[in-house]
């Protein structure tokens, strides 16, 4: 049976981290994994999350099954993270999930299940894992335009596309610090989305995984909150990997706006019913710590404190990036560099560009062009500069983004 297997493609970004792992060069630059490190080059536990941690051990009796929806804790003050008030939270309902990716793959099993037919459209470029999550859920997967030429946000390209969008269809939006580009749409665009999904009747599927990271929390959630305000449904995946470093403990929620209890009622056991069969039920350690931490005012406030100094930080990073490339001569891409937002930044080199840039210089990105921000010491910020200069000084290689 095995010998009938045919080879499968392997995942790029963990095939470029045993490249990176493998490399023996002491001054090599891991960019590749979205996670984020501190000044030191270490992805840090949260001090929130670890009081949160010892709690939890100290009181902690049983390790007994959670329900089909998860910690309905975790669930709770999800809702009332990602929605705020009552009037957007009283017409949601959540469950929790195995990490962001797991949201992902029940809210499009949803999908599938409610409307069979439908397409759903996602980013150009996207999250390397919307496209297989979502044909892997059997549905029909197009694009729409995110960025111009120049590297900003290609507004009438995206609303134009999406003008062809069906009623019934689904539009994946990343919330906020698009991955891998690290660029959003202004307010006023989202605004624009929101009249468009009301014209036509499509639904808006938002994946929130780096909350927090790009203008602040309440800024990243202003435009979920916009569409949940404006629209009858919503689909929202979202991930507490990046914003509490619980990475490893894979911990995630679905939420679903919809127009009635009944209607969340049966989307609610809808989810359960798609979670059953893909992994039971999801772990509870990274949901109990999370509401352990949302719950608790004092241990609340420290995190969204810790979670400033990680977006400070990484706007730091962006904008000596941006100062260096400039003092290297190269303005026009210190300029794209500099319109980007959250982990990522999209690098204006081709695929063999960033080949070169790591056979030269030792340092990761993505084929793509993408680099994680959020990973370089502050220190080594001149060595990638000086790297994405040297791979940039072959005239093919560079592009715009």
């Amino acid at each position: 049976m095995l010998e009938l297997l045919p080879a499968p493609p392997v995942d790029p970004l963990w095939d470029l981290a045993a490249e990176f792992a493998a490399d023996p060069r002491p001054e090599r630059l891991d960019l590749v994994l979205g996670v984020y490190r501190d000044h030191t080059g270490v992805t840090p536990v949260m001090a929130a999350v670890r009081q949160a941690e010892i709690r939890l051990a100290e009181r902690s009796d049983t390790k007994e099954y959670l329900g089909l929806s998860g910690n309905t804790a975790f669930n709770r003050a999800m809702l009332s993270l990602v929605l705020g008030g009552e009037e957007r939270t009283g017409r949601a309902t959540a469950v929790q999930t195995v990490a962001g990716t797991g949201a992902l793959r029940l809210l499009a099993d949803l999908v599938r299940q409610t409307r069979p037919g439908a397409t759903v459209w996602i980013s150009d470029p996207a999250y390397v894992n919307h496209r297989p999550i979502l044909e892997g859920a059997g549905l029909t997967v197009r694009t729409y335009r995110w960025l111009e030429a120049t590297g900003r946000p290609d507004t009438a390209g995206l609303l134009e596309d999406l003008g062809a969008a069906r009623h019934g269809d689904v539009v994946l939006l990343q919330g906020c610090c698009h991955n891998p580009t690290g660029v959003d749409p202004s307010f006023g665009a989202w605004e624009e989305l929101a009249g468009l999904a009301e014209t036509n009747g499509w639904v808006p599927f938002v994946d929130l995984a780096y909350h927090g990271l790009g203008d602040g929390l309440d800024a990243d959630l202003r435009p979920t909150r916009m569409l949940a305000d404006r629209l009858p449904e919503v689909l929202i995946a979202v991930s507490c990997s990046k914003n509490f470093g619980l990475y490893s403990d894979r911990t995630g929620c679905a939420i679903v706006l919809g127009s009635s209890r009944q209607t969340l009622r049966h989307v609610e056991t809808a989810l359960q019913n798609a979670a059953r069969t893909l992994y039971s039920m999801p772990p509870d350690h990274g949901a109990a710590v999370v509401a352990t931490v949302l719950e608790d005012e004092r241990l609340r406030a420290e995190w969204r404190a810790e979670l400033d100094v990680m977006r400070h930080r990484i706007t730091a990073n962006r904008a000596d990036l941006v100062a260096h490339l400039r003092a290297l001569g190269q303005e026009e891409q210190a300029r794209c560099l500099a319109r980007q937002k959250g982990m990522f930044s999209m690098l204006p080199l081709t695929s063999d560009g960033m080949r070169r840039m790591r056979r030269q210089s030792g340092i990761y990105g993505t084929a793509s062009g993408r680099i994680n921000i959020a990973g370089v010491p502050a220190h080594r910020i001149p060595f990638l500069a000086q790297g994405i200069a040297t791979a940039l000084q072959t005239p093919r290689a560079a592009r715009s983004v």
